[in-house]
């Protein structure tokens, strides 16, 4: 009896192996084509393809010559041309003037005082260094984390990191700010950037009052100059200034006052300078030829040519992008109630900017960032959100 039954358990035993091995195979070949199948039905997005005329157009940089001679002659020593002039006469702490003895050019013969040649040296080197870096590529916005995250947290006394603030706040100056109240929001923020100087002074509920960065320009930083002590610190002397250079003049201003400046007084990079105004160029051109039916070539003509710029809002906004996981932006746009900014009376906008260019700049940075031209495909651009 038990010489009948081991042969057929053995018999069942292989069955029930063969069994269990084909149904493997079966399972493992329809699971392959599922995936197949799944790759073929929901196939990747193809990249957006850029109008490349436009690109070409939009890089090239009108004002590059003039900038150039202006930058050779003061690296010279001379302060004297149409544009740089009005400037230097403003620091009247190292100018005495002759108003008899003119020269050819009908300026004032100017005596450079001895302050003047101790910071020659310094503004001579910061120029020179600044020229040195200009130039594009798209791989500048990896390295803000370097070269502004960095030094921020060594003033603020933390242990560099690689990583990017967790959310920033960018609160432009519009009007529509007075609309809302935003400030508990705005002060929620790890890290929050201000603009051009802007009042937060009984304007608390709508603004906030935190201030982690001051963002200007030149020019505004060319006014704090003219002060005692180089005084340009609303928010408090320890709050950091970032700075983009609007005259290669400026430098003098910065050689100056970063003396006196207990935070940070940083400069960004110009090719970041650079990728920004590209990048306003590029909407500009687009919304012209769009809107208007008119020809490239008419452009120049329409927004000031070599005088063109970005604004300082988007340069912040642009800043945070590179630095910030998380970006909200405050105070961008316009009402016809509404006044240019929540803190003045001004009513009109700068010529040598496009703000509706700039908030279809915005637009796609947040619904669509796969858009905007000039950026580096390795770049991840972060979650943003436009707040009015």
């Amino acid at each position: 009896m038990k010489r009948t039954v081991r042969p057929v358990f053995s018999v069942l035993l292989f069955l029930t192996f063969a069994v269990t091995l084909i149904c493997r195979l079966i399972f493992r070949r329809g699971l392959s084509f599922f995936e197949m199948e799944t790759n073929v039905i929901s196939p990747r997005s193809p990249a957006f393809m850029f109008n490349s005329t436009l690109l070409k157009f939009a890089s090239v940089d009108l004002g590059e010559a003039q900038s150039k001679r202006e930058i050779e002659q003061l690296l010279e020593g001379k302060f004297g041309g149409p544009r740089t002039y009005k400037t230097f006469a403003t620091w009247r702490r190292f100018n005495h003037y002759d108003m008899k003895a003119r020269p050819s050019n009908s300026f004032p013969v100017t005596f450079r005082s001895p302050a003047f040649y101790r910071h020659w040296l310094d503004f001579r080197r910061a120029l020179s260094g600044w020229v040195r870096r200009k130039g594009f590529t798209t791989d500048i916005m990896p390295e803000l984390v370097r070269l502004i995250k960095a030094p921020l947290d060594r003033h603020n006394g933390l242990v560099g990191s690689d990583q990017r603030y967790s959310s920033c706040a960018v609160v432009g100056n519009s009007g529509i700010l007075l609309n809302s109240d935003y400030g508990k929001l705005i002060d929620s923020h790890e890290i929050v950037i201000r603009l051009n100087n802007a009042k937060t002074n009984k304007y608390e509920s709508k603004v906030g009052s935190k201030t982690s960065v001051s963002f200007i320009n030149s020019n505004i930083l060319h006014l704090c100059a003219r002060r005692e002590g180089c005084f340009c610190h609303p928010y408090g002397p320890n709050v950091p200034t970032i700075m983009y250079i609007c005259q290669p003049v400026h430098f003098m201003d910065y050689t100056v006052c970063n003396s006196s400046h207990k935070s940070p007084l940083l400069i960004t990079d110009p090719s970041f300078d650079a990728l920004c105004s590209r990048i306003v160029k590029y909407y500009s051109i687009k919304r012209f030829v769009e809107v208007t039916g008119k020809s490239l070539e008419e452009w120049s003509s329409a927004h000031e040519g070599p005088l063109f710029h970005y604004s300082s809002g988007m340069q912040a906004v642009m800043l945070a992008v590179g630095i910030c996981d998380k970006v909200s932006i405050f105070g961008f746009g316009k009402l016809a109630s509404a006044r240019h900014h929540y803190h003045t009376n001004q009513k009109a906008e700068l010529g040598l900017h496009d703000y509706e260019a700039e908030y279809a700049f915005y637009y796609d940075l947040i619904a669509r960032p796969q858009r905007i031209p000039f950026l580096s495909d390795k770049f991840k651009i972060p979650s943003t959100v436009l707040y009015r």
